[in-house]
């Protein structure tokens, strides 16, 4: 059986345009990855192949399907808002494929008119960087810097900040892979009794890990939370929501990031001052 590689960048533009299609026109870049790995039909082998073992948990598929949104944003077929939903441009309505080769040969061509001095890749290397460096330095922190047990406390802090209540750590009385419980409460009025898996990892969560969770799990909660600074495989997820089983929560490794931002834990954003002169305002002195 030949061995399967994995697409090149340029040949992930067609089936990433595909998945947006069938997301109905936008889709956060989970979903995106999601849809567009079922699409092209990848072994679970090849999904798990890491970037950059070293320094962050992003897959080797996901970081060429980064570079794939960028050459397609920058030929006019995609947009991106700044809560991290991309979605189909009016050029891009309608259109079924692209030539990549034309979008390759126009995005090189672009950069030289901009007098980029680096190779394309090299250069939409750097733009992922700025923009998802902070991600990889956190896992880098999570998973080199932090013990478990700071792990499952850092969780823990998240899920009260999250709104959980009576949230307790039991990962550490072997309590069949649970790490942890608490009870979500939904505006006030409803709740739910959840049991937590917090995995510090930089690869990809398996089907079956999932399925041993809910295994551990069954008839002592309403749902079940996996958070992982890795990431989850296609067959993962559709194995924490599979039908008639007791559905599983999933956080990855860049939803937590996003999530430490926005309760800010950890994580520090940074504004800067722009100061501009309102001459009209004067004007009217």
């Amino acid at each position: 059986m030949p061995e399967i590689t994995i697409p090149t960048f340029d040949e992930l533009m067609n089936p990433l345009l595909a998945a947006l299609n069938a997301l109905g026109g936008s889709g956060s870049v989970e979903e995106i990855y999601s849809k567009t790995v079922d699409i092209v039909q990848l072994p679970e082998d090849v999904l798990a192949q890491l970037h950059d073992p070293e320094k962050s948990s992003l897959t080797e598929v996901g970081y060429r399907l980064a570079w794939a949104r960028t050459y397609l944003k920058k030929f006019g077929l995609l947009e991106n808002s700044s809560r991290g939903i991309w979605s189909l441009t009016e050029k891009a309505r309608g259109l079924d494929t692209v030539d990549s080769g034309e979008v390759v040969r126009f995005v090189r061509a672009l950069d030289k008119a901009e007098g980029s001095k680096k190779r394309p890749a090299d250069q939409t290397a750097r733009e992922l960087t700025e923009q998802e460096g902070w991600k990889e330095k956190l896992s880098s922190v999570l998973t080199q810097k932090l013990d478990p047990a700071g792990f499952e406390r850092l969780v823990q802090r998240l899920l009260r900040e999250s709104g959980f209540i009576h949230v307790e750590v039991t990962g550490r009385t072997g309590d069949g892979g649970i790490d942890g419980k608490g009870i979500a409460r939904i505006h006030g009025f409803m709740s739910f009794h959840v049991l937590f898996q917090c995995k510090r990892y930089k690869g990809s969560v398996s089907a079956s890990e999932i399925r041993d969770f809910r295994g551990a799990m069954v008839g002592r909660a309403d749902k079940g939370l996996f958070i992982t600074t890795g990431s989850f495989t296609p067959a993962a997820i559709k194995e924490a929501t599979r039908d008639g089983a007791p559905p599983i929560d999933l956080v990855d490794g860049d939803e937590l990031a996003e999530k430490l931002k926005e309760f800010a834990l950890g994580i520090r954003t940074e504004t800067v001052e722009r100061v501009s002169v309102d001459e009209s305002w004067f004007e009217g002195i």
